[in-house]
């Protein structure tokens, strides 16, 4: 019995070991191809609005000559700022083809969603990435830069036919109140126009209830108020008489921005108290460099963030701004007579530079304004 147990053992390892040596197949192998050549139809775009779905771009590349079918190559377009090294790149792919057009409307897009301002030519770096299906043996293009200029596109939110937006709702300190003028609305509830399509303001939020954006005193039904989604940092806002209501953040002093143009609102939470009022004093002020400046040197506050005054100035003197009669701080300042950043001091800070007159005498109109902490001086 051993000697057939033994014979057995011996054929089956035979037929292991002849089954372990037999020989695969070859696996296939492909080449590793040549870096595609891009070229552009144009590296100065500047389409109008009118041509938004005509073709403004088309690339084109050589064969990389992969070895496999050329119907089954993967090419992707990467477009980046120029310097960004493609760091965030908008891609587009395409298989099986050696050219991508874009049309007007879709590099118009591209350039908004980077923040890029209307009719401000940028440059913007263009390569393309080509492999096989797989992904396997990538290879990259050279790099192209094309200037492009977006055009101007109706805003997401229709604009205050008013072109003036009021805050109400318990979530700020003036509450729900909308009666119709007069009395009309304090300026403290105001938003001032930054530009165009943007509106800022400064108000202190209470840390509870919600709130709302009125165009016109009075007027329920042409507000603005938060798109499903939001939160009480931001979100997208519309306009219609409807729900819900912005939501109050924390208690505490915030900077609310309204962008009609992408239809999103910010709001950003601001580390000092919003000056109430402000005066000016100096030697370039009748009352002279004095902590209670007359009445006549105080400005007229136009909103919740912007004061103006109108000075008569004499070339070679200074003058700043104070948040209240009697104090020095909150004091506020700069280093331009023509206008800038404004410098302030809230207390237990350096104080800020004093302001310098215009080298021309005359009549200026002085706007200072919270929500950029900006200055401008503007000659009459």
């Amino acid at each position: 019995m051993k000697s057939i147990i033994n014979s057995t053992f011996l054929i089956t390892a035979g037929v292991l070991f002849f089954t372990a040596c037999e020989k695969a197949d070859s696996l296939p192998f492909y080449g590793e191809g040549t870096a595609p050549v891009l070229t552009a139809s144009s590296t100065t775009l500047a389409p109008a609005p009118a041509d938004s779905n005509n073709t403004a771009l088309t690339l084109s590349w050589t064969n990389p000559n992969y070895a496999t079918d050329s119907s089954t190559y993967k090419f992707v377009v990467e477009m980046d700022s120029t310097g960004k090294n493609f760091a965030n790149p908008d891609s587009k792919t395409v298989t099986g083809q050696l050219t991508a057009s874009f049309i007007a409307k879709e590099l118009n897009s591209l350039l908004l969603a980077r923040g890029y301002a209307f009719n401000v030519p940028v440059d913007m770096d263009v390569r393309l990435k080509s492999s096989y299906g797989n992904n396997n043996e990538l290879k990259l293009s050279n790099v192209i830069k094309i200037r492009m200029t977006p055009y101007k596109i109706p805003p997401k939110v229709v604009l205050p036919t008013s072109g003036r937006l009021f805050i109400v709702g318990d979530a700020s300190t003036f509450g729900w109140s909308n009666d119709p003028a007069p009395p009309a609305f304090p300026p403290g509830r105001e938003f001032a126009r930054l530009d165009e399509t943007t509106w800022a303001g400064i108000f202190q939020m209470t840390g509870s209830g919600g709130y709302k954006i009125l165009q016109t005193q009075g007027n329920w039904s042409t507000q603005y108020h938060m798109a499903s989604g939001g939160t009480a940092t931001g979100g997208l806002f519309e306009y219609g008489d409807a729900n819900p209501s912005f939501p109050s953040p924390a208690a505490g002093w915030y900077k609310i921005i309204l962008d009609f143009q992408t239809g999103k609102f910010t709001v950003t939470s601001v580390s000092n108290p919003l000056p109430q009022e402000l005066y000016t004093t100096g030697d370039a002020t009748a009352g002279g460099w004095t902590n209670t400046p007359p009445v006549n040197q105080k400005l007229t506050r136009l909103n919740s963030v912007v004061h103006e005054i109108t000075m008569s100035m004499a070339p070679g003197k200074y003058y700043k701004f104070l948040s209240s009669s009697g104090n020095w701080q909150p004091q506020f300042g700069g280093n331009s007579a023509t206008g800038g950043a404004l410098g302030a001091n809230y207390g237990g800070g350096n104080d800020p530079a004093a302001i310098p007159t215009p080298t021309v005498a005359g009549d200026y109109k002085v706007q200072v304004n919270f929500a950029t902490e900006t200055y401008t001086v503007t000659k009459l």
